[in-house]
């Protein structure tokens, strides 16, 4: 069972070390945008009196990409928001465990049906082809952002899950601070 849980924490912490550098790279270069294009509309508007069209229409594509991105390296880092309540009454790892485990699957179920749908919105965007008012660029580069969101969301959630599962008593602890 031992090397069973060595080779899970070194597959585990490698997927989560590689995707942890390549979300905040794309979390870097949207937020770095979405700053950048705000700057330009003040300066713009406010400054030379001559709004740019179509800012706020741009200003869409990389704020769903932030925001999904965003939730999927919330799972990642294990910072997503939790109700944990249950674990105030518990008295033994064995109890936190299972309520550990029965948390992650029923997460990881919810994640896979809401996958689905946006899978299936996925679909239907690049079927139906919808292009943005003004600039015309092809809607599905934003609505993209909801399937792989989820999609990554619903893998972080099962390795967390198989965490649970695979990890000792001895490394579950009472005190909420695992």
């Amino acid at each position: 069972m031992l090397i069973v849980l060595k080779k899970w924490q070194l597959i585990n912490s490698f997927v989560e070390e590689k995707a942890r550098k390549v979300q905040e790279v794309l979390l870097f270069i949207t937020l770095t945008g979405i700053t950048i294009l705000v700057f330009i509309q003040v300066i713009l508007r406010y400054v030379l009196h001559s709004p740019l069209m179509g800012i706020e229409e741009l200003l869409l594509f990389p704020t769903i990409w932030l925001y999904f991105l965003g939730s999927a390296n919330a799972s990642v880092e294990h910072t997503q928001i939790k109700a944990q309540v249950i674990e105030i009454f518990l008295k033994t790892p064995v109890s936190l465990k299972i309520s550990r485990i029965i948390m992650g699957l029923f997460s990881f179920c919810v994640d896979c049906w809401l996958t689905y749908w946006a899978y299936q919105y996925f679909q239907y965007s690049i079927r139906v082809h919808k292009l943005s008012a003004t600039l015309y660029i092809p809607m599905v580069i934003a609505e993209s952002a909801v399937f792989i969101g989820f999609l990554l969301m619903g893998i972080y959630v099962f390795l967390e899950t198989i965490d649970y599962i695979v990890k000792p008593l001895s490394e579950f602890k009472l005190d909420g601070n695992d």
